[in-house]
């Protein structure tokens, strides 16, 4: 075991949240491999963790405003200073635009993890004072800075899988994920009704919740546009659901679709692969994964509806024994290079 000390700040810390759920999965196994665990976290949620992870809330969950919040970091990592010598900041720069100068004079070293197409001055601050900054996909933001490490996703792939009980509805055509404008989720409805118009027997099933209030703004707009779809049953909005639930869903769907673009790099497709379910991405990142066949048959144009409506039709008329083949060989994809094991053997060896 290395004897590192960790502070680990992210967004939020909840074994049951839909989206961020798997970070919980991420400290509580990251705690085997160091000393002790430190994790500061905007919002706190239902915790299960090891005895050597503390977590302290900027108590987002009760109501907390603005200027409590950063009171509250400000105490933290000054409380806790003798407990850390590294610094893990998952994805959200401010904080190391709050803390980045107490920390480089107090010797501590600054990781960050940051995957997203885009960056605003307070990305390219974050990245400037870090030490090492890490990410999934080589189209996001921070993946031109020479300090930047490209890094396995981090699935789990004992809680990801293929489960027999279930019985895998292979017409139905999957997204699971946060609504918002940025997953391009118009182009799966305007999918959906050009397979109506073809008289093909489908049943696209969109889950997940709207976290702003311009998502909440799409989230109405999608429904408006796919109010016929919804009357006929074609298309089913679901809640969001825990993310303890989520392999339930991958196991009775036969395709999941993810239109998010590069520099993007969804958890959601790789879970899915892990449970050997068949997918249809967009996002360019995915062609050096998937590698020539899994690529021809699973990567589509992003925002082309027609392409996506071929892949699809290509997908649903594949016999059963060629997608088992094809299911399998996606998951082998995930645990030769995005398995949770992975990913934290090679934090650990920043860290030590």
């Amino acid at each position: 075991m290395s004897m590192s000390r960790l502070l680990f700040i992210t967004q939020k810390v909840d074994k049951d949240d839909d989206v961020l759920g798997v970070y919980h999965r991420w400290i509580d196994e990251l705690a085997k491999k160091v000393e002790q665990i430190s994790v500061i976290c905007l919002y706190q949620g239902r915790t299960e963790l090891p005895i050597n992870v503390q977590v302290f809330s900027l108590r987002k969950e009760y109501g907390s405003n603005r200027w409590s919040r950063v009171f509250l970091f400000y105490k933290y990592i000054w409380i806790l200073r003798k407990d850390y010598s590294s610094v893990f900041v998952h994805m959200n720069p401010i904080y190391i635009l709050l803390g980045g100068l107490f920390w480089k004079l107090s010797g501590k070293r600054i990781l960050f993890w940051y995957n997203h197409p885009f960056g605003n001055i307070t990305a390219r601050i974050g990245i400037a004072l870090a030490d090492k900054v890490f990410c999934t996909s080589p189209y996001s933001f921070s993946a031109r800075y020479k300090k930047t490490s490209l890094m396995p996703a981090g699935i789990d792939t004992v809680f990801f899988k293929r489960d027999p009980n279930i019985t895998r509805k292979e017409n139905r055509i999957l997204y699971l994920g946060r609504i918002s404008l940025i997953k391009n989720i118009d182009c799966l409805i305007e999918a959906a009704k050009i397979l109506e118009q073809k008289r093909m027997e489908f049943e696209f099933l969109i889950v997940g919740s709207p976290s702003s209030d311009m998502d909440k703004i799409y989230e109405k707009r999608l429904r408006v546009v796919a109010k016929d779809l919804i009357n006929s049953g074609r298309i089913v909005f679901r809640l969001s659901v825990p993310h303890n639930k989520t392999p339930e869903i991958y196991n009775s769907s036969g395709i999941f679709v993810n239109l998010t673009p590069a520099g993007s790099f969804d958890k959601t497709i790789l879970e899915a692969m892990a449970s050997e379910l068949l997918i249809l991405v967009s996002n360019r990142a995915f062609g050096n994964i998937l590698g020539e066949e899994l690529g021809r048959l699973c990567l589509f144009e992003e925002n082309n509806v027609l392409d996506l409506v071929g892949k699809i039709k290509l997908l649903l008329a594949l016999d059963p024994a060629k997608k088992l083949e094809l299911g399998g060989q996606l998951r082998e994809t995930v645990v030769q290079h995005h398995c949770l094991a992975k990913l934290l053997t090679a934090l650990a060896a920043e860290l030590a």
